[in-house]
């Protein structure tokens, strides 16, 4: 329990940071080009991480599977499930992009706030897809996390037009991401299910497919020249930043579920919003107000009774 509590507050830092970065970064970075060197560098990081996995496991077995037939075993099971593999990297590809553009119009705390609605799209996605039970509570605390949503976002007037178009479109940029981000989960979990991955070779693979295909689509839409602005040492430090703090944030989130169980892993990670409130407001100046406040306890609240009847 201390040793997930520790990487459930080291990953709280890590996530609620995310925000800021992607907020900070130099404006010759479009959203397109720094989503795939994100993803690339996710990769980069998880590759290693992975490869000790593999390892490990090997070190695990029985004397008479070698390394080489665990590793090919490892390729059969990616190659069994190649065509959702190519699914999830894109899904998760445009969700990298959307998360950048979303949190460019609607603001670190408003889009932090509207990610932690991921509590009800994997409720509703468990009961599509998955074919689980949804309580009365349930639903009751779903409706009470999007009040608290709403009432943080329109500062307590619940009129959407007071809050500018820009805002607006952002926080509903974010919400259609987290539904994909959850989505995307939920066509993912039958492949561990089945012990065909582990989830550190999926974020490796999810990454590295990503940046294969936000790239591609880079060099589709804007000429080969303008990856020179990858060589420009502010914008290399932003986008090794964001992907080196997105990957230590995953990481911290896999170490908390080795320790804890899901819904308590996800529990300690809800006051994210709380975190990003802070870095926002020291660094870019934003406003956390009272009904930020009282929304971000409504969600945090509505997150803990759905997970603790879950």
């Amino acid at each position: 329990m201390k040793k997930g509590i520790f990487f459930g507050i080291i990953g709280n830092l890590f996530v609620g940071f995310q925000p800021i970065v992607a907020n900070s970064r130099p404006q010759s970075l479009d959203a397109l080009i720094f989503a795939s060197m994100t993803c690339l560098i996710e990769a980069i990081i998880f590759f290693p991480i992975m490869l000790i996995e593999i390892k490990r496991k090997h070190s695990k077995r029985d004397n008479h599977t070698s390394s080489k037939e665990i590793q090919l075993s490892v390729l059969q099971n990616w190659k069994k499930n190649l065509r959702l593999l190519l699914v999830i990297g894109v899904i998760f590809g445009v969700n990298q992009l959307l998360f950048f553009v979303g949190y460019q119009y609607a603001g670190a705390i408003n889009g932090s706030l509207t990610q932690k609605t991921t509590v009800f799209f994997s409720l509703l996605f468990g009961y599509i897809i998955l074919k689980e039970k949804i309580t009365k509570m349930q639903i009751i605390f779903s409706i009470i996390l999007f009040f608290g949503l709403i009432l943080a976002i329109t500062q307590g007037s619940f009129n959407f037009l007071l809050i500018g178009f820009d805002a607006m479109l952002g926080v509903l940029i974010l919400l259609g991401m987290t539904c994909l981000w959850m989505y995307g989960h939920a066509i993912t979990k039958p492949i561990f299910n089945r012990n065909e991955a582990t989830p550190i070779q999926m974020v490796f693979l999810r990454n590295i497919l990503s940046a294969i295909i936000l790239i591609s689509a880079y060099l589709i839409f804007f000429p080969i020249s303008n990856f020179q602005l990858l060589l420009i040492p502010i914008n290399a430090f932003y986008y090794v930043l964001m992907g080196s703090v997105y990957g230590a944030g995953l990481v911290s989130w896999y170490f908390a579920l080795s320790y804890l169980d899901v819904s308590v892993a996800t529990i300690i990670f809800s006051p994210t919003p709380i975190v990003t409130a802070i870095f926002a407001t020291i660094i870019l100046g934003e406003a956390f107000t009272v009904f930020h406040m009282v929304g971000t306890f409504l969600v945090i609240l509505s997150i803990y009774v759905i997970l603790k009847q879950k």
